[in-house]
C-alpha cells in the first residue's frame, strides 16, 4: 500500500524531478570540485614541508642529466674523429685531418687531447660542479675545432697537392680499397697494400691507427688464406 502511494505521489508531482535532479547534480558537481581543491591543498602542503629536499632531487637530477649529455658530446665528437683515424680511404680523400702540418689539424687535436684528460674514469666525479665546468668547456672547444678542421678538409680535398700526386693519390685510394676487401685473396690484398703505400710515399703519411687496422683485417681475417696462397 505504501508504495502504491509512493507512485501515486510521483506521478502527481514528476515535475519535481527536475528541479532536484539540477539540486543533486550540483551538489555532486560541488563536492567533486572540494575534493579536488583538498586534493591540490594536500600536494601543495606536501611541497612547502618538504621544498629542500624536492629542489635537491631536481638539482641532483639536473645535473646527472648535465653529465651525461656532456660525455655524449663527447663520444660522439670521438666517433666522428675515428672516421678518419681508422678509415684509410677516406684519410686519402680529406687528408687535411690527419696532416699534422695543418694548424687547424692541430689545434683540434690539442682540443681532443684537452678534453681526453679532463674526462675522469667514473662520471660521479663530474659531480663537482667547477670539474663539470672545465670538462664541458673542454668538450664544446674540441666539437668546435673539429668542426673546422671537418669544413676546412671538405672544402680543400686534394687541392694542396699536384696533378701527379692527385692521381697517385687516386690511384692509392683504389689499391687500399682492394687490400681492404674480404672477398680478394690474402694475396690480393697484400700486393694491393704495398702498392698502395709506395704510391704515397713522399706525398702523404697514413695514421697509424688506419695502417694498423687495415694490417690486421688483411693477416687476422683471412689468416688462413695464407697458407694456401703461398702453397699455389
Amino acid at each position: 500500500m505504501a508504495v502504491d502511494g509512493f507512485w501515486d505521489f510521483l506521478g502527481s508531482y514528476w515535475w519535481l524531478v527536475f528541479p532536484l535532479s539540477g539540486i543533486v547534480g550540483g551538489w555532486a558537481k560541488g563536492a567533486q570540485k572540494w575534493d579536488e581543491r583538498r586534493r591540490r591543498d594536500k600536494i601543495e602542503l606536501y611541497r612547502l614541508k618538504h621544498a629542500d629536499q624536492l629542489a635537491t632531487a631536481q638539482a641532483e637530477e639536473a645535473l646527472t642529466s648535465e653529465i651525461e649529455r656532456t660525455t655524449a658530446e663527447h663520444d660522439r665528437t670521438n666517433e666522428r674523429w675515428l672516421e678518419y683515424e681508422l678509415d684509410a680511404v677516406k684519410s686519402l680523400e680529406f687528408p687535411v685531418m690527419t696532416d699534422m702540418r695543418e694548424q687547424v689539424t692541430v689545434d683540434f687535436h690539442r682540443a681532443r687531447r684537452d678534453a681526453d684528460s679532463l674526462r675522469p674514469d667514473d662520471p660521479e666525479e663530474l659531480r663537482d660542479r667547477r670539474r663539470l665546468e672545465r670538462y664541458r668547456a673542454a668538450v664544446r672547444e674540441y666539437q668546435l675545432t673539429f668542426d673546422i678542421a671537418e669544413r676546412e678538409a671538405k672544402r680543400r680535398l686534394a687541392s694542396d697537392f699536384t696533378a701527379d700526386e692527385r692521381r697517385a693519390l687516386d690511384r692509392a685510394k683504389k689499391l687500399l680499397a682492394l687490400a681492404d676487401d674480404p672477398g680478394a685473396s690474402h694475396a690480393e690484398r697484400q700486393s694491393a697494400y704495398r702498392r698502395a703505400t709506395k704510391e704515397l710515399e713522399g706525398i702523404l703519411v697514413l695514421p697509424d691507427a688506419a695502417t694498423d687496422a687495415i694490417e690486421q683485417r688483411i693477416a687476422g681475417m683471412l689468416g688462413p688464406a695464407s697458407g694456401r696462397d703461398a702453397a699455389t
